[in-house]
């Protein structure tokens, strides 16, 4: 029950914040500076194909050449994830993924450690 609670909690803290703290860190500023979408736009469009969701993380970035807004989206009672992309640029639906917790949590890392390298790589230079 405790775990629930806990979740709940966060959920709630969660829904507290703008878009942008939910993504961890702000966009960067090269990518912004190319998005025609800022992100709340992008967000209406991604909430439009997941009715009754809700944006658990955002984030700019390029996925297979294209400039998107990557959308985290979560549904009441369901165990999934819909992860919709939305082009940047055109606002049009570039890809809905479903993940489970597990494939969410394989991405997460793998995030982590992108970052963490690219940070590596500007302390050397």
């Amino acid at each position: 029950m405790k775990n629930i609670l806990a979740a709940l909690g966060i959920g709630f803290a969660i829904s507290q914040f703008p878009l942008s703290a939910i993504a961890g860190e702000a966009p960067d500023p090269e990518l912004m500076a190319q998005a025609k979408l800022d992100q709340a736009a992008a967000s209406k469009i991604a909430l439009a194909k997941v009715p009754g969701g809700t944006v658990q993380s955002a984030e700019l970035e390029n996925e297979h050449g294209k400039l998107v807004w990557s959308f985290d989206i979560t549904r009441p009672k369901a165990t999934e994830i819909r992860e919709v992309l939305v082009d940047a640029k055109s606002g049009k639906i570039v890809a809905i993924q479903t993940e489970n917790a597990a494939a969410q949590a394989k991405e997460a890392k793998q995030e982590q450690k992108e970052a963490s390298d690219k940070a590596a790589a500007q302390m050397k230079k």
